[in-house]
């Protein structure tokens, strides 16, 4: 497999709305992006790495993929909304992903709160963290999509890759630019929507999330764990699990992890 490097031309061709930053290696492109994010970098900043040697997930989970096998990539944004909505633009940017590589033609869904899977496989992994800087707060969204990986290269058995999926590898530089133009779009539009578009982006999130309808085990700290049927998101984007004893709301903070227990 070639795995052919990214071309900058069609990455420059997104500004002024995106700015990327092209790195051929680097630790975490979510630490680069906090680094720039404090250093005055406008929203819209995208630092892209072919490689990334410690990328990290939630609860500081590593891995590392080989070289221009996937799309690494950090967003760094601005939210204007209030504070009590910050915790949808995780899902936001899941759902997007999900939805974009849709329409590209993979079979992808959104599991509660953001990984992207195709069938109970995970095909991407998402990281949104707050930072302080000079200019208020910022946010770094970071994703990393196997694209090329083999069975061989997959960083655990649940996991998948476009590849794989498809029996073929996609362009990477294109579907960057779809990716990219397509969470611009929906974080510009969540932003200027006020409470409305919070509103609509839960409704439309419900209804993507292949988490919802289904039963779960939800492993949280401590070792406790909460069964039942998750059935739907709460305005604050929390799983809203049906239990024995009543409806119960998890936050992605609170969770160790969520198992789909019905099949």
């Amino acid at each position: 497999m070639r795995r052919i490097s990214l071309d900058p031309a069609p990455l420059a061709a997104l500004a002024p709305d995106l700015v990327v930053e092209l790195l051929e290696t680097t630790t975490s492109t979510n630490a680069v992006g906090a680094e720039r994010a404090r250093a005055g970098a406008a929203e819209g900043l995208v630092v892209v790495a072919e490689h990334q040697t410690a990328a990290r997930g939630r609860l500081d989970r590593t891995w590392e993929a080989p070289p221009r096998s996937s799309l690494v990539f950090s967003l760094v944004l601005r939210p204007t909304v209030p504070l009590a909505h910050w915790p949808w633009l995780p899902l936001l940017t899941g759902l997007t992903v999900a939805s974009t590589l849709r329409a590209e033609g993979y079979d992808a869904g959104v599991k509660w709160p953001n990984d992207v899977l195709i069938g109970d496989r995970k095909l991407v992994g998402i990281l949104v963290e707050r930072v302080e800087t000079p200019d208020g707060p910022a946010a770094i969204v970071g994703i990393g999509i196997n694209v090329s990986l083999t069975v061989a290269d997959l960083p655990v058995p649940t996991a998948t890759s476009l590849a794989i999926e498809s029996g073929a590898e996609p362009d990477r530089t294109a579907l960057l630019v779809v990716l990219l133009r397509a969470l611009r779009e929906a974080y510009d539009a969540w932003q200027a929507g006020g409470d409305r578009a919070t509103d609509e982006l839960r409704t439309a999130y419900a209804a993507a999330c292949v988490t919802v309808g289904r039963d779960v085990r939800v492993e949280l700290p401590g070792d406790a764990v909460l069964t039942g049927r998750a059935t739907g998101v709460d305005p604050g984007g929390r799983l809203v699990v049906a239990g024995p004893g009543g409806d119960t709301v998890v936050g992605a903070g609170d969770v160790v992890h969520v198992r789909a227990v019905d099949r």
